[in-house]
């Protein structure tokens, strides 16, 4: 390294500590739970994306252990070669039949899904709308194809009607949204999306990386909260969040788009393929999904539950419905001093400030979890009072 670049680092690095705003991880000290382990401290986790609680299920934990012994620790190699067992078809064959789609391809990540997305499908002739606040995987994913980019404001659909003006000239149109938007909460307008897809013969993609498991009558995301299910060509969804939170995401839709993505899909022909015990852990998950799924309903009567209290309490929310429950601060350095003193107090959240969010938009994101007893959230919004009014919040 020259002695100029360890300068810039050093002067970057150091502006962070000063600003507030340098990332520390916290190192958990056991399991993922609504219980965690942190400096030998017990503190209730109230940031993991662990919705149903099903991280550290037995039986998903048992599965995954069954899919190692049979199917090995790991592949060597990328799908079309020597990387696709059984156990890899099965999960594809179960989450199309889950989301009621054609067929899907497995991947890393939902990020790795999300990159892989866009540059087989669209051209330079081609043109792709945003919606503002989608997750950065869909921004990077966008980056890599050569088509037209359009932003449209988030969940604008006057603004996203300009666009798909603005881009009628174009061979092919993509719309591209988030299902849950991660930091804000809310739910993506899906019904007039799709009917404005349909009105000027445009193609639709959902991340429902958010929603998948405890969303919609049955936990089939967005899609099918909204009723749109049949509108939607693709979606992309993560199985590290409440399908289990390990790792992994797919491309799930239109049989076409998939059979394109075995073809052409950079992160499917370069990247290894996902591990078999991650297929046998999530093939457990969709088990427990199509058994009845207790798990969402505990989910959102917990998050309705903390949302009315903490409204109560004064503080500023972002309005939703999902769980997660954004916290406004608004100033960078409060928000992450917020979440050392409730780390103290015993409850462990996260301060997430810019570029994770807008500069100006910082805030502590709450995300509730099945595991959550009313004990924990009242807990949890009494902390929040408590350290709230110290730093004059509330």
């Amino acid at each position: 390294m020259t002695e100029q670049v360890k300068k810039e680092l050093e002067e970057f690095l150091a502006l962070q500590e000063e600003q507030g705003l340098l990332k520390r991880e916290r190192v958990l000290e056991g399991s993922q739970n609504r219980s965690i382990l942190v400096d030998g401290k017990p503190v209730l986790n109230f940031c993991a994306n662990n919705y149903l609680g099903l991280s550290d299920n037995k039986e998903v934990i048992q599965a995954a252990k069954d899919a190692m012994d049979r199917w090995g620790y790991g592949l060597s190699s990328v799908r079309f070669i020597c990387g696709t067992q059984q156990i890899h078809k099965e999960l594809e064959r179960r989450i199309s039949s889950f989301l009621r789609t054609d067929d899907t391809i497995l991947f890393s990540s939902c990020f790795d899904a999300n990159g892989a997305l866009f540059e087989p499908l669209l051209g330079e002739e081609d043109a792709v709308i945003s919606d503002e606040l989608n997750h950065a995987s869909i921004i990077d994913g966008i980056r890599l194809c050569k088509a037209q980019r359009l932003r449209y404001k988030h969940s604008d659909m006057e603004s996203l009607k300009s666009c798909l003006e603005e881009s009628k000239q174009s061979r092919r149109r993509l719309i591209a949204t988030d299902g849950v938007f991660s930091m804000d909460g809310d739910i993506a307008r899906l019904k007039e999306i799709c009917a404005l897809a349909k009105q000027y013969d445009a193609l639709v993609m959902v991340d429902d990386s958010h929603a998948t498991g405890y969303l919609g009558k049955t936990g089939r995301g967005t899609v099918e909260l909204c009723g749109v299910e049949g509108q939607v060509d693709l979606i992309t969804t993560t199985f590290g969040k409440a399908c289990g939170g390990a790792s992994g995401g797919c491309i799930s839709g239109n049989q076409l788009l998939i059979d394109l993505y075995r073809q052409r899909a950079r992160p499917y022909l370069f990247s290894n393929t996902l591990a078999p015990a991650i297929c046998g852990g999530t093939l457990k998950v969709l088990d427990l999904l199509e058994a009845g799924n207790p798990f969402k309903e505990i989910t959102l009567s917990n998050a309705h539950y903390f949302r009315s209290e903490m409204e109560k309490a004064g503080f500023d929310l972002v309005k939703g419905e999902t769980a997660i429950v954004p916290v406004m601060v608004y100033d960078e350095p409060k928000a992450v001093a917020l979440a050392d003193r409730l780390l103290q107090a015993g409850i462990y959240v996260i301060g997430f400030c810019y570029p994770v969010v807008p500069k100006g938009k910082a805030r502590i994101r709450v995300q509730l979890s099945a595991t959550h007893t009313k004990a924990d959230v009242d807990r949890a919004v009494q902390a929040f009072v408590t350290e709230g009014r110290k730093m004059g919040l509330i």
